[in-house]
């Protein structure tokens, strides 16, 4: 770690260490590089449980269960993780002592050696990012793909070189904290903007403000790539200095695609428009499309039992990507739907729950309650994923899909919605014939 020797003794304040992996692999690099690290989460240890599996044999101090104002003031920098709000009073406290306040992506930004691609969106984002650095790795030797889809940037700094291509998935959060240094990706794609977060942001249009900073710093050297048509999109990167690309739902991509789905094939059409203007072949481009099966957690098949497909898709945390899973079925499926409200309207899902699928299970929280009363009849309300899971499988007969497309948050039941889908998966593998 002599690269980064700037951090030898100084005391670090890891704040929200999370189960995402952003604020381990922070607390790992700090604590690698020599720095006294303190890390603390309003969470407990059990519930902390695998973040800390993967902190230990380091040197990290934990404060669980709440922050401190004295753990604020006795240190020289403090990591401010997503899950933090900005108006939280103990980053107060850090600006009033004039007290060093960074994001994990800032330092990530301002240490690394090679220029990045940043992806951002409402939806779709992880799977772009992904696509893209399969792509790029057809054509070149050294690639790394880290960001917002569950890798810590901080845990990949020190394999990349002025060579590396970096691939970063950024969400609202990462991106402000990017434009308090003044930084844009070299390389910018913005998939698409719906309402989201809301429970975060005073409104839509600050959210949608936010998904536009990932422009707001490119220089005339810099490309931003968008969608056709898109208004929102171009409005709030008016004024950017960047080269402007577009790509349309006319792009043509391979026949014989593995997934489904419109919103799958515009996260192909935005990675096909980055891959083939860095230089990849269309016809390496064309192979990774044709044999990529999905993430985790998103339209992901996990089992066909008895002629019923089991379909994951947990990450489906807001209302529009529900509806584009259920319309992505080539039949009426069983939804799993419901959960935590971010502040989101519901009408549009239960719309599309009404109209295109077979039957639907409710999972208990605040966004059922809003989503419940605008469906018709009466929906089977569970607390459990056990539950929701035997009750779809009751309404299933063979060539049914189970969908689990919540359209809401996993908090209150779940850890986070890998979590929620880690529970789906469980209970679908206990079902027997």
């Amino acid at each position: 770690m002599g690269r980064f020797a700037e951090f030898k003794n100084k005391r670090v304040l890891i704040m929200g260490l999370g189960l995402h992996g952003g604020g381990v692999g922070a607390a790992r690099f700090f604590a690698q590089a020599g720095a006294q690290v303190t890390a603390t989460d309003l969470r407990s240890a059990s519930e902390l449980a695998p973040s800390l599996k993967a902190l230990e044999g380091l040197p990290v101090r934990y404060v669980l269960g709440r922050h401190r104002e004295e753990d604020v003031l006795h240190t020289d920098l403090v990591i401010q993780n997503p899950g933090v709000p900005a108006n939280s009073p103990y980053l107060r406290v850090a600006r009033r002592a004039g007290i060093a306040i960074d994001t994990d992506v800032g330092v990530f930004a301002r240490l690394c050696p090679a220029p990045t691609i940043g992806i951002t969106g409402t939806k779709g984002k992880s799977t772009t990012a992904t696509l893209i650095a399969q792509c790029l790795k057809r054509h070149f030797k050294s690639v790394v793909l880290a960001g917002n889809i569950r890798t810590s940037v901080l845990s990949v700094l020190g394999a990349i070189s002025p060579a590396t291509k970096v691939v970063l998935e950024l969400s609202s959060w990462q991106l402000e904290g990017l434009a308090k240094i003044r930084f844009s990706p070299h390389m910018a794609v913005i998939t698409n903007i719906f309402p989201e977060h809301l429970n975060r942001y005073r409104s839509f249009d600050a959210y949608a403000r936010a998904k536009g900073l990932i422009a707001k710093h490119q220089t005339r050297q810099d490309h931003l790539f968008i969608p056709h048509g898109n208004p929102l999109i171009r409005k709030v990167t008016a004024g950017t200095k960047a080269r402007v690309h577009v790509w349309s739902r006319r792009d043509a991509l391979p026949d014989d695609l593995r997934v489904r789905g419109e919103h799958n094939y515009e996260n192909m059409r935005a990675a096909q428009a980055v891959a083939r203007f860095i230089g990849v072949s269309k016809a390496d481009v064309g192979r990774v499309f044709k044999s990529f099966r999905g993430l985790e957690g998103r339209c992901e098949v996990v089992r066909r039992l008895g002629g019923i497909t089991y379909i994951n898709d947990t990450t489906a945390t807001m209302p529009e990507a529900a509806i584009a899973a259920i319309e992505a079925m080539p039949r009426p499926p069983i939804v799993i739907a419901g959960g935590a409200d971010k502040n989101l309207d519901y009408s549009g899902l239960a719309r599309a729950i009404e109209r295109r699928a077979k039957a639907v299970v409710l999972i208990r929280g605040s966004a059922t309650d809003k989503l419940k009363p605008e469906l018709g009849g009466r929906p089977p309300e569970v607390g459990s994923m056990a539950q929701a899971v035997r009750l779809a499988r009751k309404q299933a007969r063979p060539g049914d899909t189970v969908l689990l497309s919540p359209g809401a948050a996993s908090f209150g039941l779940f850890l986070h919605e890998f979590d929620r889908g880690q529970k789906f998966v469980e209970a679908v593998s206990k079902l027997k014939r």
